[in-house]
């Protein structure tokens, strides 16, 4: 027998009992279309971790203080003071994998300007915070290296702070803002960086020369971080080394010894939240795999029951020379066709779902070509596992029995 002609018995056969042959689609079409929705909104969520995270910069390294331990007790790192600015010029001298350097000092301040007021974060760098942010100056000037090593009252804002005191479309450059009752003159505006994966507004910043923000501001002697960039993204595992090396050789310790900050990198954020990603979609996937199992078996089911209507059917071909691998094609066929008509509703479903979840919870997905491929040929391999039994059964029923049966 053909194939061609065993396809067009096929299609008759589930044509006969559409609606028998939609509900046993459906458990395949709901499997489907749960891993490729279930696949997008993980791969998304990873994908904008991973975007969020350039956001901090290119190659970063923070030098975070160490919690410091009060009796016994940890204290949040917050409170710390164990990095200086000689911290600072010791990174710059010893550090050769690394490109710059930029102490930092925050304050959270009350900001205003005319009659508006509005909270915001303070920030004290130096002139290679920027480039290590890989963020730009959009409207204005940037501060120049004379500004940025003196206590001169100048400063760069975010876009929200635009928008917070002098409205969307204003251009503040000249303009006066004060910062704690402590007068500061807007030179310039910063591009657009959006919310951190922390939901924290990058553009609700505030950028001001270091020593003006640490004296003016803060009446401080230490700073509260330490950005860096490697010259390379090869290079960030032995930069992170050289700084660990030139800051315990600057305080005398030893490499066994706890040391009083911390070294992060964008490698260790990015794997943390990789991994949270990775076992939140294999859960996912999981769960949403179980439903094509169980429409596996319903198909395996419903074609037992095909087998045994069609019992004298069966019997019949045989009688006049079907052989049993025939029979065996023909059912296994239908139970391809179902699992895989199911497999290509239950892509189009998935896809729907993931762009409508996308537009309605404003969550990034996205849809991968490995994804609708696994799911399909998953969805097929079901067909053909739990169509080969009853298949089986079909081509090794007696001719003579089978034309008996009632």
């Amino acid at each position: 027998m053909k194939f061609t002609s065993i396809f067009r018995i096929a299609i008759l056969a589930l044509l006969k009992n559409k609606t028998r042959s939609i509900l046993t689609m459906l458990g395949v079409i709901i499997g489907v279309a749960s891993v490729i929705a279930m696949l997008a909104i993980g791969q998304g969520s990873n994908d904008s971790i991973q975007s969020q995270i350039q956001t901090l910069g290119t190659n970063v390294l923070m030098v975070m203080p160490g919690r410091p331990d009060m009796g016994g007790v940890k204290k949040d790192a917050s409170t710390a003071q164990s990095l200086d600015i000689k911290d600072v010029e010791a990174i710059k001298r010893s550090c050769h994998s690394v490109a710059y350097v930029s102490p930092i000092v925050r304050k959270s301040a009350q900001l205003i300007a005319g009659g508006k007021n509005s909270p915001s974060t303070v920030y004290g760098v130096n002139q290679d915070y920027l480039t290590i942010k890989s963020q730009k100056v959009v409207l204005g000037r940037d501060l120049s290296m004379q500004d940025y090593n003196g206590l001169k009252k100048i400063c760069l804002v975010g876009k929200t702070v635009v928008t917070n005191l002098y409205g969307e479309s204003a251009n503040p450059v000249g303009q006066s803002i004060r910062i704690e009752n402590v007068p500061y003159l807007i030179v310039g505006v910063l591009e657009t960086k959006g919310q951190s994966m922390m939901g924290q507004d990058q553009d609700d910043v505030v950028i001001a020369p270091f020593l003006s923000v640490q004296k003016r501001l803060l009446s401080i002697d230490y700073i509260n971080q330490i950005y860096t960039s490697a010259v390379s993204k090869q290079q960030v595992a032995t930069a992170s080394e050289e700084i660990d090396r030139a800051l315990r050789a600057r305080r005398k310790l030893r490499s066994d010894e706890d040391a009083p900050f911390d070294i992060r990198t964008q490698e260790e954020l990015a794997k943390v939240f990789s991994s949270i990603t990775g076992v939140l979609m294999i859960l996912l996937s999981s769960i949403a795999a179980v439903s094509l199992v169980v429409g596996g078996i319903g198909i395996m089911n419903i074609m037992l029951v095909s087998v045994t209507e069609r019992t004298r059917e069966i019997g019949l071909r045989m009688a006049i020379g079907a052989k049993g691998k025939n029979i065996m094609s023909q059912f296994l066929v239908e139970s391809i066709l179902l699992s895989a008509i199911g497999g290509f509703i239950g892509i189009c479903l998935g896809c729907g779902i993931a762009l409508l979840f996308t537009k309605v919870m404003n969550w990034p997905t996205t849809i991968s070509i490995s994804s609708i491929v696994l799911s399909f040929t998953f969805a097929t391999c079901i067909g053909v596992f739990f169509g080969w039994y009853p298949a089986r059964k079909a081509s090794r029923l007696n001719p003579i029995d089978a034309l008996r049966y009632e």
